[in-house]
């Protein structure tokens, strides 16, 4: 199948579609190399994936990573960043790198945030200081970062929840709000959203050689989510990503949105599923024609003793792994488990506070993720797309609300948002 054709840096080329799904598998062309989709990129929020270094992270098959334009202005700087070379010559990652615009953390990280036409106001969290995020700022940062791929500024509002929410009575007033509050918001959003992605593109000073992406907004509206579509694929980039749906929506919720919202944007370009990480929302997504996923997942659980296996999440501090000589999934191929690690070593590694065990489960997590992807590209490329379920156990566990799926497991901890930390 032909590779579609522009003037962007970024390529992407369809090889390979399922008969019985919207699944493709295909491969994106970037100034830093290649990478194949169904692809998903482990986040280096701030030049780092905590713990491990470039050679372990491209050991568990990751061929993209993703970086943090809000949490690289902060600190250290883009200007710094820029006086080393840009991010893949300071992180030390040769490989291609995808940034988040920074728009979502400055307005969900902290309260007291300003939202208005030019941009979002906020306090830092490193000094306090005032910041004023606008999409040529965001450019700007991710200009000096130099990625491959850069997201545009885009104004992304929370899930609807209550005014009085008896699940969360802490709820801060600013993600509070009634149904018709919520859709204005919503309208508002999608319109911004357009607005700032003219402004990305106008102050975007590197188009030869950094791919901008477009980021489609509207909740879990259908009718707004193709207004969205309608003003944003009218620009003319190499890609389009769905955003606003990992920020307190259902499962079912993400999965009806992204079902109908994927056919949508343009069938020549990598389309992205920000924020969405656990197995079986990747590959409902994957069913529905998307390409790229990212989430913090699988590191930042890993730091907390959760690991992923093919039959579902354990967490390793439990004491039935004491004298446990396995390792953490048979399965895997991964530096922990074909490295010999038991799960037991394992445990006593977290109960000690010691730093190899966070380290360990981090890669092993990563290179569950990257094994699901390289299963996912190859039953698509051989359109036997009933065969996933079978290879991996874990996409037939009970939800991940209702309790343990394996023994020795754990309620798999609430999702995190993307690029919050790695």
């Amino acid at each position: 199948m032909a590779a579609s054709r522009s003037r962007h840096p970024i390529a992407f080329e369809v090889l390979a579609r399922s008969s019985a799904t919207r699944a493709r598998r295909g491969r994106v062309t970037t100034p830093h190399g290649a990478f194949d989709t169904p692809a998903f990129m482990p986040v280096a929020t701030a030049a780092t994936m905590k713990g491990l270094t470039p050679d372990q992270i491209a050991s568990t098959g990751a061929q993209i990573i993703l970086n943090n334009a809000y949490h690289l202005m902060l600190r250290p700087g883009a200007e710094r960043i820029a006086h080393f070379g840009g991010s893949h010559a300071f992180m030390r990652w040769p490989k291609p790198i995808l940034t988040d615009s920074g728009g979502f953390q400055a307005w969900s990280m902290t309260e007291g945030t300003k939202l208005t036409e030019e941009g979002v106001e906020f306090r830092s969290f490193v000094d306090g200081s005032k910041v004023m995020l606008s999409p040529e700022r965001s450019i700007a940062v991710q200009n000096a970062i130099g990625s491959d791929i850069m997201m545009a500024f885009d104004d992304c509002p929370p899930a609807l929840r209550p005014e009085q929410d008896p699940a969360d009575p802490q709820l801060s007033r600013k993600r509070r709000s009634k149904p018709e509050d919520h859709e204005r918001r919503l309208r508002e959003a999608i319109d911004r959203t357009a607005r700032w992605l003219g402004r990305c593109i106008a102050a975007h000073a590197r188009p030869d050689d950094q791919g901008l992406f477009g980021i489609v907004q509207g909740g879990t509206n259908l009718e707004l989510r193709r207004r969205s579509v309608d003003q944003v694929c009218a620009f003319d980039l190499p890609g389009f990503a769905i955003g606003g749906v990992a920020v307190g929506e259902s499962p079912d919720e993400i999965h009806r949105t992204v079902d109908a919202v994927a056919p949508m944007l343009p069938e020549d370009k990598p389309r992205y599923l920000m924020g969405v990480g656990y197995e079986r929302d990747i590959v409902a997504a994957v069913r529905a024609g998307v390409d790229m996923f990212d989430c913090v997942l699988p590191t930042r659980n890993g730091r907390k003793g959760y690991a992923f296996t093919s039959n579902g999440p354990l967490r390793i501090r439990n004491a039935c792994h004491t004298l446990d000589p396995g390792p953490i999934d048979p399965a895997c191929d991964c530096l922990a488990c074909a490295g010999g690690f038991s799960r037991g070593y394992l445990r006593h590694l977290f109960m000690a506070e010691e730093m190899l065990g966070p380290t360990l489960l981090s890669i092993h997590n990563l290179r569950h993720f990257q094994r699901l992807m390289v299963d996912i590209r190859g039953i698509i490329g051989d359109d036997r797309w009933t065969d996933l379920a079978s290879r991996w156990p874990v996409l037939a566990a009970a939800p991940r609300s209702t309790g343990p799926v394996s023994s020795g497991a754990s309620v798999d901890p609430p999702p995190d948002s993307a690029g919050a930390g790695s």
